[in-house]
């Protein structure tokens, strides 16, 4: 009767549900790709997610760094970079993408600066952010993309440039997707490349967003980055929304190794390749979509556990509908709210944990009630315990 009780613990009664029906992703003949909506998770993968060159979607990367060490509140343009002598020889260069008629000394804000790396995809200006940030040091920076890949669980994904233009940058469908994920966060990045152009005072023209999906009217596609290559062939990283049940959710894709047949210099149609694939993926998708419900007021969602065998019911205080596609799986995580303990004791009805349904930022949550009084075990079961 003096030894301490076990700790209650939470027990869910299962781990996930899969919506009713079946979605049909048009997915393409070869390489890989990966779709997901941030907070209902992973709708599904194709192709054998193996490293491969990612070309310019390398400098998505660049950008998080970027702004993750010079964050930009919202309109502001940041600090000035001065265009250096490097930036300027660079924007001659043959067989890569880059603005041209830089001046040496001419400085621009950072957020131009990142307009013209995302939106054209400036080779030279992603190499002159990287030297910026490090203080001349490429290698340094390329560091800094490698730390945060590893962060953000990103396994199979080695960066060795800061534009995506060495083969040696290689990624997959699936580490892409998290860092669209964790980028699409931060509001200056949605906005640069949600851009199908900007006017940028000290460039002679106006510069336009490599991504052509942008403006095709009805598909609501938002960004984000494309790339191609010759080693690469065609790379996008996408986003689209999509209106549904009083929401609007975020839909984020990638598609990788998309190469036409025969010769293909520079990759450039196999870019067309690549979006022509990812918009079909992104039509099937937005009209797939659904707000599904998936708990039930009362439902009996899982229960606590005393430790000593005794199971006291836990169901939801409220209906729940997640937004997803027919077949899509959606995980359950049953945990306390603001890290506080679950009681030994409680009245019927009692709030004592908050049940999740699916994943990431933007999850949905209900509270969870125990369906009958949590009591203490009995005089019996602790005297006669075992352990």
């Amino acid at each position: 009767m003096l030894r301490p009780l076990p700790t209650p613990q939470l027990v869910a009664t299962q781990d996930s549900v899969t919506l009713d029906g079946t979605t049909a992703i048009p997915w393409p003949a070869k390489g890989q790709a990966a779709v997901r909506i941030p907070g209902s998770g992973d709708i599904g993968t194709f192709g054998e997610q193996k490293p491969v060159p990612t070309a310019s979607v390398g400098k998505v990367m660049t950008a998080y760094v970027i702004l993750k060490n010079h964050s930009l509140r919202k309109d502001d343009p940041g600090p000035l970079i001065e265009v250096d002598a490097k930036a300027v020889a660079e924007g001659n260069s043959d067989h890569e993408s880059r603005v041209e008629g830089l001046t040496a000394g001419k400085k621009f804000s950072e957020r131009d600066m990142l307009k013209m790396m995302m939106l054209p995809s400036a080779n030279n200006i992603a190499r002159l952010l990287a030297r910026w940030d490090s203080g001349n040091d490429g290698a340094a920076f390329v560091a800094k993309m490698n730390a945060a890949a590893k962060e953000l669980g990103m396994r199979d994904t080695t960066y060795t440039d800061p534009s995506g233009l060495n083969s040696g940058t290689v990624s997959t469908a699936v580490d892409q997707l998290k860092l669209a994920e964790a980028v699409m966060q931060e509001e200056t990045f949605r906005v640069i490349v949600a851009m199908d152009h900007a006017k940028i005072e000290g460039l002679p023209e106006p510069i336009d967003n490599s991504n052509d999906l942008l403006s095709i009217k009805g598909l609501r596609n938002i960004g984000i980055k494309t790339g191609s290559s010759t080693p690469a062939g065609g790379t996008l990283m996408w986003a689209a929304d999509q209106p549904v049940g009083g929401d609007t959710p975020l839909i984020l894709g990638t598609m990788m190794d998309q190469h036409v047949d025969g010769p293909d210099e520079d990759g450039g149609e196999s870019l067309k390749l690549v979006l022509k694939n990812s918009r079909k993926v992104i039509e099937a998708v937005r009209k797939a979509l659904t707000a599904a419900p998936v708990i039930h007021k009362g439902q009996t969602v899982g229960y606590v556990s005393d430790g000593l065998g005794g199971r006291t019911p836990l169901v939801a205080t409220k209906d729940l509908a997640v937004i997803g596609v027919p077949g899509q799986r959606l995980r359950f995580t049953l945990g306390t709210a603001g890290g506080k303990s679950v009681p030994h004791e409680a009245k019927a009805g009692t709030e004592v944990a908050v049940l999740t349904v699916g994943d990431g930022a933007g999850s949905k949550t209900v509270p969870v009630a125990v369906g009958t009084r949590l009591a203490e075990p009995s005089f019996g079961t602790r005297v006669t315990r075992l352990s």
